[in-house]
């Protein structure tokens, strides 16, 4: 099929074949925007195509994103610097032993507000809507262009219920 992806998505993982449905959330816990990897893929390596897809999407980018750990690679914050997007991310451990092991050189730590984090759930209530779907919890699809349809359409109803 012209524009599939050759895994079409799915990737071996603990659970066995699955796909990462990867989600920007608003905060009335509707999934903005949503893009599909395969299941062993992480989580960082797709926040950048996220935020261009929502930006290619017109949304203005006066926002501040909260993530968890997963998303705290330096590589990740600086794009987020660059991109001029307030961001809330918790340092990992290993992160902070490095940076406390260099010494002055080892710079600041990045400015982190624990009330701000606990509206991080947001992005959980909205991945639990959107798999109430049982479609998109099981993905019987075979193609991924069809399953992100589903996930697609499963936005739009959820969008509809929250703003209406």
């Amino acid at each position: 099929m012209p524009g599939e992806p050759p895994d079409h998505a799915l990737g071996r993982s603990r659970g066995g074949l699955t796909t990462k449905i990867h989600t920007l959330a608003d905060t009335t816990c509707t999934p903005v925007v949503a893009l599909l990897s395969a299941g062993q893929a992480g989580d960082n390596p797709m926040l950048a195509p996220l935020i261009d897809t929502l930006t290619d999407t017109g949304h203005d980018l006066r926002f501040r994103l909260l993530a968890d750990k997963a998303y705290s690679h330096p590589s990740t914050r600086t794009y987020l610097r660059s991109k001029r997007i307030k961001h809330t991310i918790p340092e990992k451990r290993d992160q902070i032993a490095r940076r406390k092991a260099k010494g002055s050189r080892g710079g600041r730590p990045p400015g982190f507000d624990i009330e701000t984090y606990t509206q991080r759930n947001t992005i959980e209530h909205s991945f639990n809507r959107l798999k109430q779907w049982r479609a998109l919890a099981t993905r019987y699809d075979k193609y991924a262009t069809t399953y992100r349809g589903g996930v697609l359409l499963g936005i739009v109803i959820l969008t509809h219920r929250t703003r209406s």
